[in-house]
């Protein structure tokens, strides 16, 4: 066990702040102080409740009680003896948690799919002297790097630069589906409803375009069981950007259970087409499904394209990750495959090799997957 120690603030003391300074307290192979920021007090005290409760590590776990705008002296006074700020706050405050880090000298990772403010952290980032790695969760996130580690074993085996496909497939599900709408809801119910909305970045004959989310359905088996997987908004991250000219298609696809998506065709159907689309799939969804704690995570990856000789190869992966004791709590599979992203990306970033913006097709696979606690929660190792 390393006998170094680092103290890393965490913005957003909710379900994914607290996933992430319990794998921290518990999985680092170095010593941590936690400090957590959110505008709830009461968040602040579940999280830290949670996270020492009958923990064996050392550690303080303290909270600040942050401003909903502007700052504060208590905040301001907790940045300047961190190293590392964590962003599990709302995607719209992304570009407010990456100026602190800027300002105060932090390294800094998020979350956030939002493209418009992770275009505003690329421009606050330019110069900054420590290190930015955004998008770095799940989908976008883990998936990205899953895709990125299988292009370059292409690459490396089968002697070729360009591919036929590209393929990133994501699904928080729940154990048990039910009609009609053959879901429960595991994650942010806003975050269905806007990734359902927005249009979905891919590559089509080598060139990015958008095309409309849920808008190319189709059937896969995965493990031997059969789910069905639609274009949604956000998981490609900037891989669209890595692969035009490389890929002749690329895409980010949503996996549920079969039947979901008809039955959210027929909701969405409902409404005009306006600003307001997403609050009001959003009402209807939470009227309709419930919220599920027992859940799992899919993850699906592919490859395809012709080898030096002219013959057609495929790579692809696939994890199954299903909730996980760590110390005395169980974590949903939502919350570690989203927090284990990026407890390692504070890690690569605490070893001082870092500097500036890193997007995800710029991050070392084998680092990344390979790392504790990416390997740990998903099993790359």
């Amino acid at each position: 066990m390393a006998t170094s120690k680092h103290k890393i603030f965490i913005a957003g003391a909710g379900g994914i702040g607290q996933a992430v300074g319990l794998l921290l307290r518990e999985w680092a192979e170095f010593e941590t102080d936690l400090l957590f920021g959110d505008i709830n007090a009461e968040n602040l005290r579940d999280a830290q409740e949670l996270i020492t409760a009958n923990s064996k590590r050392d550690g303080t776990v303290e909270g600040v009680q942050m401003p909903k705008t502007g700052t504060s002296g208590e905040l301001e006074a907790g940045l300047k003896n961190c190293e590392v700020l964590l962003d599990c706050s709302p995607g719209g405050e992304a570009p407010r948690m990456a100026r602190f880090a800027r300002d105060f000298g932090l390294h800094y990772a998020n979350l956030t799919e939002y493209v418009a403010e992770t275009d505003a952290i690329i421009e606050i980032a330019k110069d900054a002297k420590t290190g930015f790695i955004l998008q770095t969760g799940l989908a976008p996130g883990f998936i990205n790097v899953l895709a990125m580690s299988l292009y370059q074993q292409f690459q490396k085996q089968f002697g070729v630069e360009k591919v036929e496909r590209v393929v990133m497939k994501v699904g928080a599900l729940t154990a048990h589906a039910h009609a009609p709408h053959f879901y429960g809801f595991t994650w942010s119910p806003i975050g269905v409803a806007t990734e359902y909305v927005k249009p979905s970045r891919v590559i089509r004959n080598y060139e990015i375009t958008e095309l409309p989310a849920l808008s190319d359905r189709e059937k896969i088996i995965i493990g031997g069981r059969t789910y069905e997987a639609d274009l949604t908004s956000g998981g490609a991250a900037d891989l669209p950007d890595f692969f035009a000219g490389k890929a002749r298609n690329l895409e980010y696809k949503t996996l549920r259970h079969n039947g979901h998506y008809d039955w959210a065709d027929a909701v969405i159907k409902q409404f005009p087409v306006n600003n307001e689309l997403p609050n009001k799939i959003l009402a209807e969804f939470l009227r309709q499904v419930p919220a599920v704690e027992d859940d799992f995570v899919l993850v699906h990856a592919a490859v395809d394209g012709f080898d030096d000789k002219g013959v057609r190869r495929m790579l692809e992966k696939a994890f199954f990750i299903e909730p996980l004791q760590i110390g005395n709590t169980t974590l949903r599979a939502i919350q570690t495959t989203t927090a284990a992203p990026l407890c390692e990306s504070a890690a690569m970033l605490l070893t001082g090799k870092y500097k500036g913006v890193i997007l995800q097709s710029q991050i070392e696979p084998e680092e990344f997957l390979h790392g504790n606690f990416v390997s740990r929660v998903y099993g790359t190792k």
